[in-house]
């Protein structure tokens, strides 16, 4: 029998990416985040990645990045080449890539990452599910775009009286998760899920998005109890841009816009992941028309976008309903993040 050829695992440099993409061809149905991140995440000083070759040929990659201050490997990108598939090079380099870690930052104790629904039986028994999201899609052609927002908000019509939605800045980001009341009322599993990277709310982690660019979007409905002057700080708070009133509340919402990217979908294509947190639907409802109205005022005119809404199972039948009529996008249908000790 031929002997099993020798698999080197190498850091990832700028020279791989042609021959990286080229095995990367038609994964996520177009709309792979890989081909933009790439070149930006080897900046990154908390960043890993690695390639795995044969006689020199790119047959896998994957990457890790540290979050919550060091303490968990969230797993990202596994990649492999198309001939290799179904022979246990997976399998292979993540044993090399959890023995990496370990060696290299062993204050690491745990791996987490996102997967799409369906993980292997295999691996439901090594890792937890810590949550799992609903996952509604939808394309805007370019074309179609301003009638699409009109269907959109014509549907917000109905959805009950909401007080007015607050972008907020970083330091109202901070003062809003300022404790544990906020994650216990609107994250699952007490993660934020921004775009398949789920973190917890240390302080590090929040900076490290404040760097993306990422928008914030908060709402929660005005108390109906307490004195007339709380009532009012209250409304004052949430009619203006900043200091939401943060008492609690079980509809309180938060929402999470990634900046859109380019994807190879189609030309002039762009994608926008919108997180929710949450289970308010009306709620839900509003930040994601006014989610994607930010985005299409960031991009050049001429430009087609594909939405990804990822919310509470619960949401699952309100989004789809809103997004009636308008162009699916099938890709994925669930969100699931998966943690294991090290």
């Amino acid at each position: 029998m031929p002997e099993s050829p020798t698999i080197d695992f190498v850091p990832a440099t700028a020279e791989d990416y042609e021959e990286l993409m080229s095995i990367s061809s038609g994964i996520y149905k177009g709309v792979d985040y890989l081909p933009y991140s790439y070149h930006a995440w080897l900046k990154d000083r908390q960043r890993g990645m690695y390639m795995a070759k044969i006689e020199g040929k790119i047959v896998g990659f994957e990457s890790f990045l540290l979050v919550d201050s060091g303490e968990t490997a969230v797993v990202q990108s596994l990649r492999v080449a198309p001939w290799m598939r179904g022979k246990g090079l997976a399998r292979i380099f993540i044993k090399f890539l959890f023995d990496k870690i370990h060696s290299d930052h062993p204050q690491v104790k745990r791996i987490r990452f996102a997967h799409e629904e369906d993980p292997l039986p295999s691996m439901l028994k090594k890792y937890k599910v810590i949550t799992s999201k609903a996952v509604v899609s939808m394309i805007l052609p370019s074309d179609q775009i301003e009638e699409a927002i009109r269907l959109l908000e014509a549907r917000l019509d109905n959805v009950g009286q909401l007080n007015n939605y607050t972008v907020l800045e970083p330091a109202e980001v901070l003062k809003l998760f300022d404790g544990t009341k906020t994650s216990e009322d609107l994250l699952p599993g007490g993660l934020l899920i921004q775009g398949w990277l789920p973190i917890t709310t240390q302080r590090s982690n929040l900076e490290m998005l404040f760097e993306r660019k990422i928008t914030w979007i908060y709402s929660q409905p005005q108390n109906t109890s307490g004195s007339a002057e709380q009532q009012q700080t209250n409304h004052e708070g949430k009619m203006r841009r900043g200091s939401p009133s943060l008492s609690p509340s079980s509809v309180r919402f938060l929402s999470l816009g990634t900046p859109a990217y380019p994807v190879l979908y189609t030309d002039a294509t762009y994608l926008l992941d919108i997180d929710l947190f949450g289970i308010d639907p009306a709620s839900a409802k509003i930040h994601v028309v006014q989610q994607l109205k930010l985005c299409i005022q960031s991009l050049p005119a001429g430009n087609s976008i594909i939405c990804n809404v990822y919310g509470e199972e619960s949401l699952r039948a309100e989004l789809s309903q809103l997004q009636g009529g308008l162009m699916p996008f099938l890709a994925v249908n669930e969100q699931m993040v998966l943690e294991m000790d090290l």
